[in-house]
């Protein structure tokens, strides 16, 4: 019989994110006062576009990662729940100088994934890829799989799907999201932001840049984010220890990220080496009996 893995459901989904934190920006300054925060080009989106990125402390360590959408009036920052209470607070400090407002965002985020998604989305919205909905905002992630963002409950007709899958297609899909256990452990590239546009080196200053910047110039980073799958009994969590298998021995590789368990199997985000060999085999330090083995990325990683 075969292990369980992350597939898309076989019609359009919806998925209730509880565990997704939306900070809203707002005002005339808040594209400015971001661009000086952030990895990415906050000053290139217009509204209706979207990117990845991250926010580093001043020696380029990340508080977050984040998506962003870039709507009409305001900025929404997309984060793991945990991060908030050292990143929020890291996010207002200078805010009093700048006219800024940052708060919770009170609307809705709904994830909408399955087969003939992409086809739904045209349908209804008019949409075939990331854009402006009544209301607020669409985002598509890839294939069939999309994110909704909006100031209105959004009644949509659809079946509704374990919100853990929608996490486990984000781990398949090779997308990081820092949980609090992490923060101030990884410089931006060691989660792949370079490879997923989150990351860019010619937009000027921003807290952590020169960090930033020497890892892909002096080649200062060793280290990547990678996708594995296998089994694990135990349940699985952020900030548990690999290990690697050396011949006879085995010996600690890097730290999970985030997982996806069921009947047994597991899929996870882990930062290794970015030298690992595909073939190399891995365990769950607290599970001597686990098995793990690295799965293709579905894009390229860059320096």
């Amino acid at each position: 019989m075969s292990l369980p893995t992350p597939l898309l459901p076989a019609e359009p989904t919806l998925f209730s994110l509880t565990n997704l934190a939306i900070t809203r920006l707002g005002g005339p300054d808040r594209a400015k006062y971001l661009q000086g925060q952030v990895t990415c080009d906050v000053n290139a989106l217009q509204p209706g576009q979207s990117t990845l990125g991250g926010h580093c402390d001043p020696k380029g360590k990340l508080w977050s990662d984040f998506r962003l959408l870039c709507l009409e009036d305001s900025l929404l920052m997309l984060t793991k729940p945990s991060v908030l209470a050292r990143q929020l607070p890291e996010l207002k400090k200078f805010a009093i100088f700048a006219k800024v407002e940052i708060g919770e965002f009170q609307g809705s985020l709904t994830g909408l994934a399955g087969q003939g998604t992409d086809d739904w989305m045209a349908q209804h919205f008019a949409l075939t890829g990331t854009g402006l909905v009544e209301g607020g905002m669409a985002v598509r992630v890839e294939a069939d799989r999309w994110l909704l963002a909006s100031t209105s409950p959004l009644a949509l007709n659809l079946p509704v799907g374990d919100e853990g899958l929608w996490w486990g297609l984000e781990i398949k899909a090779g997308l990081p999201h820092l949980e609090a256990v992490h923060q101030g452990e990884y410089i931006p590239q060691m989660l792949n932001l370079q490879a997923l546009d989150g990351i860019s080196f010619n937009k000027g200053c921003y807290m952590g840049q020169e960090t930033v910047a020497r890892a892909k110039y002096r080649g200062a980073n060793n280290r990547a984010l990678f996708v594995l799958s296998g089994t694990a009994a135990m349940q699985v969590a952020s900030g548990d220890t690999l290990e690697i298998q050396l011949g006879d021995n085995w010996r600690r590789s890097g730290l999970v990220l985030n997982a996806w368990q069921q009947q047994g199997q597991v899929w996870l985000t882990a930062v290794l080496p970015k030298d690992t060999e595909a073939d190399a085999r891995f365990r769950l330090k607290l599970e001597e009996g686990s098995s793990l083995s690295l799965q293709p990325l579905p894009y390229a990683l860059i320096d």
